[in-house]
């Protein structure tokens, strides 16, 4: 995009307003189809581009954009943001190349793959969930997205980084009906890949699992409601760790004093048989980068191990705060965007018990195999998350489905209360919202046992089963 001397002047234009200046370069390739009632509704292929310029002098910071790429435009930029905060000497500034690690691997690359195959995921997908129970099933949507980013980001603290990323994602959602009974099911598979990924993980198996999903919760009894063991499934992924845990570890949300996780750095904030870990390396993970978007190397970020909590997530900014380095966690949405702490695969370490003990250990509960939406108060750890497919536990055995249940309980105290740990490991794949920007994100756990959470669902009259 631009040469090293180009950028250097650019920086040294814009650190005259502070400390430190950083520039960040976006081209972008994206791709998204759409399928609802059989029909192909919308297939959007765009290039989009532009630059974000940020000065930070002390805790004060002055950001903007622009998709004018000229030289001159990013200079009269600098110039603008530079003199949002103040003015400093003229300041020399050096950058230099930084060496990433090798590029995941992708065989069949997204901006090299023609619009109709795309289609043809999509359509096989939607032809799959009919296909399960064409009167059940009353509504089928199916997304298709990839995208192809090339970033060069630069810094005056000599950072020069150019990086390329490629994502796909492949989600499926449907809707079943029987009477008045009405029940969804999703299944997704996204990753940094390419569409090899949906050679080992089909669209007609997603399409299928969803479907099923949702008709087995048609002639689910209620979920009953009280407290109770629960178990979540690895299959569940690791939403509560995700929600509960891993935005309370974000050091933004730490320092504003935002998080039930403040000032604990040390403490055994978890059971002795938990340990979470936010890994950006793992290779063809959804949330995976070489880099992140200040340009600092990926890394595999121990936060809470054998229960004692070992630190945060940290971005420039923050750790300038702290005194500590980046964890390489600072991510942006895009160019018009400036980048704040963020989770990447955010996971729960497997434990040594199989899935199988652990629910052969648990006399009556519930089984938890999907978890869907939720809420999280990230300053004291209450939650509540939606079960989309949940089953009783009776005797040690996975029993009858149910529907309708929900979790509640403190984020917290359920780290502290988990008692077992399976040695499986699921992941689930979304876009993580906060401060108004979705980033992808993959986050993971084991089958694990909670000795007791709020169960919410219906109070039922003996013998009701419906």
């Amino acid at each position: 995009m631009f040469s090293k001397a180009d950028l250097e002047e650019i920086l040294q234009v814009a650190q005259k307003g502070g400390d430190f200046a950083e520039i960040f370069l976006e081209e972008k390739r994206v791709t998204r189809i759409g399928c609802e009632d059989k029909k192909i509704e919308r297939v959007i292929a765009g290039r989009e581009e532009g630059a974000g310029i940020r000065v930070l002098k002390g805790e004060n910071t002055a950001y903007g954009y622009t998709n004018d790429l000229s030289k001159e435009n990013l200079l009269k930029l600098a110039k603008r943001v530079s003199g949002a905060v103040c003015e400093n000497p003229d300041a020399s500034v050096v950058i230099n190349s930084q060496k990433l690690p090798v590029p995941f691997p992708v065989e069949k690359r997204p901006d090299e793959v023609p619009i109709s195959d795309k289609v043809a995921l999509v359509q096989v997908a939607d032809e799959a969930a009919r296909s399960v129970d064409a009167k059940l099933v009353r509504q089928v949507t199916v997304g298709y997205g990839d995208v192809v980013q090339k970033v060069v980001i630069a810094n005056t603290e000599g950072t020069f980084v150019e990086d390329e990323r490629i994502r796909t994602r492949l989600a499926v959602n449907v809707v079943a009906a029987d009477g008045g009974v009405i029940q969804t099911g999703f299944e997704a598979a996204g990753g940094t890949q390419g569409l090899e990924l949906y050679e080992e993980e089909t669209p007609w198996e997603l399409g299928r699992k969803a479907a099923n999903r949702a008709i087995l919760m048609l002639k689910a009894r209620h979920a009953p409601a009280g407290r109770m063991p629960v178990v979540l499934s690895g299959e569940a992924g690791g939403t509560m760790i995700h929600e509960a845990c891993g935005h309370g570890l974000e050091a933004d949300l730490v320092q504003r004093k935002l998080s039930v996780y403040a000032g604990k750095k040390g403490e055994k904030v978890a059971s002795e048989l938990v340990t979470v870990i936010d890994d950006a390396t793992l290779p063809g993970k959804y949330g995976s980068f070489r880099c992140d978007d200040e340009g600092n190397p990926a890394q595999r970020t121990v936060l809470i191990e054998n229960g004692v909590l070992q630190g945060y997530l940290y971005d420039h900014l923050t750790a300038r705060k702290d005194g500590v380095r980046p964890t390489g966690n600072g991510r942006r949405e895009s160019y018009q965007h400036q980048p704040i702490p963020r989770m990447s695969n955010t996971f729960l370490a497997p434990g040594d018990a199989s899935p199988e003990e652990i629910i052969k250990e648990t006399k009556k509960g519930l089984f938890v195999e999907k978890m869907g939406g939720g809420q999280v108060n990230t300053v004291n750890g209450d939650f509540v998350f939606e079960v989309t497919e949940g089953y009783l536990i009776e005797d040690g055995e996975v029993k009858a489905p149910v529907r309708g249940a929900t979790i509640t309980g403190n984020g917290p105290e359920v780290l502290r209360r988990i008692d077992m740990v399976g040695n499986d490991l699921g992941f689930a794949i979304g876009t993580c919202g906060k401060d108004g920007q979705g980033v992808p994100v993959s986050d993971a756990q084991p089958t694990i046992r909670i000795p007791e959470l709020i169960v919410g669902g219906i109070l039922e009259k003996e013998g009701d089963q419906d």
